[in-house]
């Protein structure tokens, strides 16, 4: 696939972002070599691999709960700030 500049504008529309004038040859350059990577992979032959290997399931601990109330305090001692047994942290939303 060849990226012009028809692709490219398209491209900035989906995107809602300008590309400057000055840019848009090296971007063009850019997006054909990373659509060559891709090609490349759907190229590959993966008829012999082994299916197995991709279903593995990683092993799970049970969930224990734990009542000691001093593992809060050791984590909250570590905090910047700190109030009764919660985080202090900046508002970010107004």
């Amino acid at each position: 696939m060849n990226v012009d500049e028809r692709l490219l504008e398209k491209l900035e529309k989906l995107g809602m972002i300008e590309i400057a004038p000055d840019k848009k040859e090296a971007i063009k350059k850019d997006l054909d070599e990373i659509l060559g990577f891709v090609e490349n992979i759907s190229e590959l032959n993966l008829e012999d691999f082994d299916k197995e290997s991709t279903q593995k399931i990683t092993p799970l601990r049970e969930d224990t709960k734990h009542n000691d109330p001093s593992i809060a305090q050791k984590v909250l001692k570590n905090a910047p700030e700190a109030r009764e047994g919660y985080f202090i942290v900046p508002k970010i939303i107004e």
